[in-house]
């Protein structure tokens, strides 16, 4: 009997994942699926040294769709032949503006970032980052400050057009979109992503209603790259879903889709969850992702480095 308590967890676990059944607090829980494949490991070495068969197969199996679930955001992927110019996108959420904008200013500057999509704009933050060079680094740009956490805002080095922004219905976050016209690249939409937070059962449906009203890709029309604080992991069927509309994780492609980016790093003991994300247009090749920790905020940047096809 001690040996099923030990399996069944993990067995439970694996198929609340592989169906997408999280509900209520359930949706809290599956953000740490990472953290139960490497523990799945442990029951199936207690079933084998026991010599219990069944719990041994029911572990395997359990650990075996856990790890097969999680373990290739490791592991770099094939890219498609885009061969047109390279782009450094970078996502941040701010917490409420309170991100050290000089950290912020200094790591687009460093890294020659060529779009920045913020979330939790507030108008102070945002002209301060204007006053510390951000308006030269990155002139054209979409702004939406609000204060708390609405606020959003889309900066780029090249021309915008076609921009506005749209509120999401759950906790009212905005998001900043815009068309970005690169030279050697068809047109690409760009959109500062920030759907509402699983943070309580009650907001639970709120959390849906967001993840489900972001634009889907357009894999046979206008190219497209939706970033930044999903409040979703890679283990959260309806973020599954829309990528399958024809984005790819930059991260997961990378073989870097393992990487914290939300811990919060304030000293709680609680493993950090990878729920901010750049997700791509499947036709657009991720060279590589890399992800810096930002002083002042509870979220670590995500910088992705994209090559788009020719246009």
């Amino acid at each position: 009997m001690a040996c099923w308590l030990a399996v069944l967890p993990a067995a439970a676990w694996a198929a609340l994942r592989l169906a997408g059944l999280e509900r209520g607090p359930l949706v809290q829980a599956v953000a740490f699926t990472p953290y139960v494949a490497a523990g799945s490991l442990a029951p199936l070495a207690l079933a084998l040294a026991l010599r219990r068969r069944a719990p041994a197969v029911v572990a395997a199996v359990a650990a075996l769709a856990l790890l097969g679930a999680v373990a290739p955001r490791a592991v770099r992927s094939g890219q498609p032949s885009a061969d047109g110019p390279a782009l450094r996108l970078l996502t941040a959420n701010l917490l409420l503006g309170s991100a050290d904008p000089a950290a912020l200013v200094d790591l687009v500057r460093t890294r020659r970032v060529d779009v920045l999509a913020a979330q939790e704009v507030t108008p102070g933050i945002a002209a301060e980052l204007d006053r510390l060079g951000l308006a030269t680094l990155l002139p054209y740009r979409e702004l939406h400050p609000e204060p708390g956490a609405t606020g959003s805002a889309l900066y780029a080095r090249f021309p915008l057009d076609a921009t506005g922004a749209r509120r999401n219905q759950g906790f009212a976050f905005l998001q900043a979109y815009g068309t970005l016209a690169v030279p050697g690249a068809p047109p690409l939409r760009v959109e500062s992503a920030h759907p509402a937070s699983p943070y309580a059962v009650a907001v639970v449906p709120d959390w849906w209603t967001d993840l489900r009203a972001q634009p889907p890709a357009t894999p046979h029309g206008q190219l497209g790259v939706l970033a930044g604080d999903f409040n979703a992991t890679l283990d959260h069927a309806p973020l599954r879903d829309l990528i399958a509309t024809g984005y790819v994780d930059a991260a997961d492609a990378a073989g870097a889709g393992l990487a914290g980016t939300w811990g919060p790093y304030d000293g709680d003991r609680i493993p950090p969850v990878t729920i901010d994300h750049v997700l791509a247009d499947r036709r657009i090749a991720v060279r590589a992702v890399e992800v810096h920790p930002l002083p002042g905020s509870d979220h670590r940047a995500v910088l992705a480095d994209l090559r788009l096809p020719a246009g």
